[in-house]
């Protein structure tokens, strides 16, 4: 290899190492802005039933890093092992805060305090819980195990699951 052509494969090993880099760390694209929002809540509640599971309701915007680090969280094990055997996840995208607005009053869910902000419901779609002091807001500064937490207190009881109370 010849002198000149050391800094062009060096600048060509810098440009893959940057785009892989960024190709790993790129915000994944979480909320999905043609969904009808309305429509996946009502399969929600069909699979919630299906399944004795509870749904919820993550209310937020691709554009917010505490949005993408709540999903980074919540697909870590332990979490992503709670989510899928007590869950149904349904990603409600709010635009910049001009989308579903009505289905976040619905819900109780006070997006004024940022997002992310969740709701839980029922298999049947009533409200059990819902975010009023934007809890998962700053998540950037809570742990893995603040969602793990989470994620158990509010997963269904073994009578819930055997289509008691």
């Amino acid at each position: 290899m010849t002198s000149k052509a050391t800094p062009a494969v060096l600048a060509l090993l810098a440009a893959v190492s940057v785009v892989t880099a960024y190709a790993q760390f790129a915000p994944r694209h979480i909320y999905d802005q043609n969904a009808d929002a309305r429509a996946e809540i009502r399969d929600a509640l069909t699979t919630a039933v299906r399944e004795h599971k509870r749904i919820i309701l993550d209310f937020g915007g691709n554009w917010c890093g505490d949005c993408q680090v709540l999903d980074i969280y919540l697909r870590r094990a332990p979490n992503e092992a709670i989510l899928n055997a007590n869950y149904v996840l349904v990603d409600i995208d709010i635009g910049r805060y001009d989308k579903n607005l009505d289905l976040a009053r619905k819900y109780d869910i006070p997006l004024k305090l940022g997002v992310p902000a969740l709701a839980v419901l029922d298999s049947r779609g009533r409200l059990l819980y819902s975010q009023k002091n934007g809890e998962f807001e700053k998540m950037q500064r809570m742990s893995p195990e603040s969602v793990t937490e989470f994620l158990e207190k509010w997963k269904a009881r073994d009578h819930e699951s055997r289509g008691g109370l």
